[in-house]
């Protein structure tokens, strides 16, 4: 934390700011402890996310989780992103409690990333833990960096998809997923 809030001081410095006047003083100290926060995924494990709330289940019909809230951080600015991320499945005997499903979004959102491979990490990682028949999972987000910075877009939406086993494979099912997405949204 220590090596944090110095980086910070230093930051500061460098843009020409005094870290010792008053608004400032324990910005170093906060700004650290933002950071660890943003980026608590480093220090997660998927294991110790789903917590043995991995339960037996005869249901073989799509289980499907909308409008999770993801904040992340871009890996080539360190902006935000932020956005909602909706993931469905097919169990194969298995189902995953369903706030560990938003956990594990957690676990990779909150790591330095582009949405492509946040995306593509939830999308494996739920296959993995579950063994399910198929995952579908998209995210839709706004960057900071083409908000704040460079083209300066307010209202661009980046929407990622990776979809693995029936979900790529069955048209039915893709459609039944998208379909189930619209309807409410």
């Amino acid at each position: 934390m220590q090596k944090l809030e110095s980086l910070y001081t230093d930051l500061l410095k460098e843009i020409g700011e005094d870290p010792h006047r008053e608004g400032l003083l324990k910005t170093p100290e906060r700004a650290a402890r933002a950071f660890q926060f943003l980026t608590a995924g480093y220090q997660q494990s998927v294991d110790e996310v789903v917590n043995e709330a991995l339960f037996s289940s005869d249901i073989d019909e799509m289980v499907l989780l909308k409008n999770i809230e993801l904040y992340s951080m871009c890996e080539h600015h360190l902006l935000p992103f932020v956005g909602q991320c909706h993931i469905a499945y097919l169990p194969n005997g298995k189902v995953l409690g369903i706030s560990k499903i938003a956990r594990l979004v957690n676990v990779f959102a909150r790591r330095l990333q582009i949405q492509e491979n946040l995306t593509k990490q939830i999308a494996d990682t739920l296959l993995a833990v579950t063994g399910a028949h198929g995952v579908g999972v998209i995210i839709e987000a706004q960057h900071f960096c083409m908000m704040m910075r460079g083209v300066e877009k307010q209202n661009s939406v980046l929407t990622t998809s990776v979809m693995l086993g029936e979900f790529r494979d069955n048209a039915q099912t893709r459609s039944e997923f998208l379909n189930l997405l619209a309807r409410s949204n």
